[in-house]
């Protein structure tokens, strides 16, 4: 393996961890405010750290203004995704929504698929499928009968809902790119998104108590303004130029893993050894996936 491909990996090995993270925190700040408020106030902060950065690389240029609808769309799918996954956390376990989490990239290839006709190999899309079922295994508890009867429950199937919204992103980008660099975009969509939800949420946010909130939530807020947001974004620009896409998406299956070790590390019991057996298929299609 390449420095260079080393680096990549390491940089997603981050990137999972980072992404983790705002499940595990999300879940204990959840009940104590609403998501529309936690998610403007974290748009704006990522928006004002991205921006930062535009403008210390050039600024935004003339020919990224144009048609500024493109960021409004982006912006819904992305912020509609965060919201509900701030609503499933209300009564989800952290580690069922980051399985459920894992059924992204298998969402992504459909509609990848309907809106740009890409496909994938046999391998990938077996690699997909079983992590998959992994994340099933690990929604359901562990339990064959529940599996059966599909008994989700109301935080997954909610969080599963921003999933499909979240599927809808990549292929959006690169459907309405129009040559603006990775940076400029995605701080355009921060800002169309931040503006969405202060409009929409206006009423959350003025009737939010923001003096007297759990310290839990500035500590979420913050956190996933800067690290779910700010961070992950610069290590997953970093290694889609190290390494294959098909290697950048095989460590969203390690999230359910990182939640875990985030969950013991804040205080929680380990889960049942059968629930790690659809956490252990998870990473099976990490493996399946980083081949060449």
């Amino acid at each position: 393996m390449t420095q260079t491909a080393r680096m990549g990996h390491l940089a997603m090995l981050l990137f999972s961890v980072l992404v983790a993270g705002s499940f595990a925190l999300g879940v204990l700040a959840a009940n104590d405010i609403s998501p529309m408020a936690l998610n403007a106030v974290r748009f704006w902060i990522a928006a004002a750290i991205i921006g930062a950065i535009v403008v210390a690389r050039g600024g935004v240029p003339r020919a990224a203004l144009a048609a500024p609808w493109r960021y409004l769309v982006l912006a819904t799918v992305f912020t509609l995704y965060f919201v509900l996954m701030f609503e499933g956390l209300k009564t989800a376990p952290s580690v069922s929504v980051a399985a459920v989490f894992t059924l992204t990239p298998l969402l992504t290839a459909a509609v990848g698929w309907l809106l740009l006709r890409q496909g994938v190999t046999p391998r990938i899309a077996f690699a997909l499928t079983i992590g998959a079922l992994g994340a099933l295994w690990v929604i359901f508890r562990a339990d064959l009968q529940t599996m059966l009867r599909f008994d989700v429950g109301r935080g997954e199937l909610i969080y599963f809902v921003g999933c499909i919204s979240h599927s809808f992103y990549t292929p959006l980008v690169r459907k309405l790119n129009r040559g603006e660099s990775a940076l400029v975009f995605t701080f355009g969509t921060l800002v169309a998104g931040a503006a969405v939800l202060t409009v929409l949420g206006w009423f959350d946010i003025m009737s939010t108590p923001w003096l007297m909130l759990p310290s839990i939530v500035w500590v979420t807020i913050l956190y996933t303004a800067i690290f779910a947001s700010a961070a992950t974004f610069t290590l997953l620009q970093f290694a889609a130029l190290r390494l294959p896409s098909s290697k950048v998406m095989a460590y969203t299956y390690l999230t359910p893993a990182w939640v875990i070790l985030w969950n013991v590390g804040l205080g929680a019991a380990l889960p049942p050894l059968t629930v790690g057996f659809g956490v252990a298929m998870t990473i099976v299609a990490l493996v399946l996936l980083l081949p060449d």
